[in-house]
């Protein structure tokens, strides 16, 4: 059979392009730098955002919607936040099209818009421009608000699901009365995001703060989780922003407090989006395809009948629906391929790309014996076990699978972290291994620059759970540092 995908090895880049197309996730669109997410891929980001958005609304939080059409005078009120975007955005400058003296479309002349509409790059400055005229009392707070939607920030190095012009998202936009229930606010959905990227995506995090360069425009403080890739760099798999007053200030969004006195409301935002999927593809495919956590496949288990006559056929469809259904019964998300036109070989590397936990497979020989051919495909074992009990089985395996991977995932990120004092040497490793590093740094803006022209790695966080006595010395410029942060290459 010919080699699945490009192995990790040969060429990274490919064989991650590999896994996405063969896995039937994505393609490039036709408009440059934007995807078409399949079948495949979009049932794995509903997978995705039903837990996210059940996690939300565990932790109290509400749905709405607002329109992608952003006022291009509200995105300046906000220097920070304008400066930041202003080289993403796509702009909206007229309503209809019209035919010039050759036939060609162009924009109407007629139709130039009064005012210039930005498609949204993200929401803040819409949004609280409308909270400004929700929030008028102590009583109308806190707002724990999320929406899920697209956005659009104009990429020049486009990459399926981890760098495109258009992607899918959610956006929180919480409102409150006091500084110090944002900062909970902050924090709180950063362990929400955590738990999600360990717990179902069975990918190991780092909690920490982004340097002031690294920061969300307008941000007073980003707190991100951060993950290692195969190839040894970083993915930054979640942001949450403590957003201070600002956005308050510069929309006038104020309250009366119980006091009777007018404040500024205190502001968070937090994001995750379509990235996490590439993120879960890094962590844990191989080279035979994509691998995909059970708690997140679209289907956990794949049955292949195997028959060769019509007498075989309608015995072991019985037996596969029987099957399918004992699985079903106990909560196992469970796809029977009867398709006649394909062989059941090709089905075997069709799901083995595709990634599906476990693949079941019965044949006449397995009738006879009352078992099933069972295949994890993490490891890639098969084993035949009795039909009686196959639910429980299958379901103990799959907790198995999302354990090991997890496990695996950590191991790796173990095996690539180092702890580096000098220059030359955090050189090495960067060039050489990659990894997550952690080093001292002084707190300028300045070494931290250049550390990242001379090598091209970037403070991926600032750890939130330092500890006392971690000061040291710069490793480039032997100034003092508070403690250790983590560098790496980063997607």
């Amino acid at each position: 059979m010919a080699e699945a995908v490009t192995p990790r090895a040969d060429d990274y880049s490919q064989w991650y392009n590999d896994v996405v197309r063969k896995g039937k996730l994505a393609d490039n669109s036709p408009a440059r730098g934007c995807m078409i997410i399949r079948p495949n891929g979009m049932a794995l980001w509903e997978n995705m955002r039903d837990e996210l958005d059940r996690m939300f609304k565990d932790t109290g939080h509400e749905n709405f919607y607002f329109p992608i059409f952003i006022p291009e005078r509200f995105m300046e009120r906000e220097a920070e936040h304008v400066e930041g975007f202003a080289k993403e955005c796509a702009v909206v400058t007229h309503s209809r099209l019209t035919q010039d003296e050759e036939g060609n479309l162009i924009p109407d002349p007629e139709s130039k818009l009064g005012e210039n509409y930005i498609v949204r790059p993200t929401s803040e400055t819409i949004i609280w421009d409308t909270y400004s005229k929700w929030i008028q009392s102590y009583r109308d707070l806190p707002l724990l608000y999320n929406q899920w939607a697209n956005v659009v920030r104009w990429e020049m190095r486009p990459r399926l699901f981890l760098r495109t012009a258009e992607f899918l998202w959610q956006e929180g936009h919480t409102a409150h009365a006091t500084k110090e229930e944002a900062i909970e606010e902050t924090e709180r959905m950063l362990d929400v995001y955590t738990t999600f990227a360990e717990d179902y995506m069975a990918m190991p995090v780092h909690q920490g703060t982004k340097s002031e360069s690294e920061r969300f425009p307008g941000a007073v403080d980003t707190y991100c989780i951060e993950a290692l890739m195969q190839d040894g760099k970083a993915l930054q798999a979640g942001t949450s922003h403590f957003l201070g007053q600002n956005f308050a200030k510069a929309f006038d969004c104020t309250f009366t407090d119980e006091n009777n006195e007018e404040t500024y409301v205190w502001a968070t935002s937090w994001g995750v989006s379509t990235r996490l999927i590439g993120g879960l593809i890094m962590t844990h495919s191989d080279d035979q395809g994509l691998v995909l956590p059970p708690k997140l496949a679209p289907h956990q288990v794949v049955i292949v009948p195997i028959y060769f006559n019509d007498d075989q056929k309608t015995d072991v469809l019985a037996a596969c629906e029987r099957i399918q259904e004992e699985l079903a019964d106990a909560g196992v998300t469970v796809k029977m391929d009867d398709d006649d036109t394909q062989s059941p070989g090709w089905k075997f590397n069709e799901y083995e790309l595709q990634g599906v936990p476990v693949r079941l497979a019965i044949g006449p020989r397995d009738l006879e014996n009352d078992n099933v051919e069972l295949a994890r495909r993490d490891t890639r074992e098969k084993t035949i076990v009795p039909q009686a009990g196959i639910a429980e089985r299958v379901s103990d395996l799959l907790d198995e699978i999302q354990t090991s991977l997890y496990t695996q995932a950590k191991e790796r990120r173990k095996e690539r972290t180092h702890t580096v004092d000098d220059y030359d040497a955090f050189r090495e490793v960067i060039d050489e291994d990659g990894g997550f590093v952690w080093a001292h740094w002084d707190g300028s803006a300045e070494t931290e620059e250049r550390i990242q022209e001379e090598t091209g790695a970037t403070i991926r966080l600032l750890p939130l759970d330092r500890e006392d006595g971690e000061s040291g010395e710069d490793m480039l410029t032997g100034e003092p540092s508070e403690g250790r942060v983590l560098f790496a290459k980063a997607y």
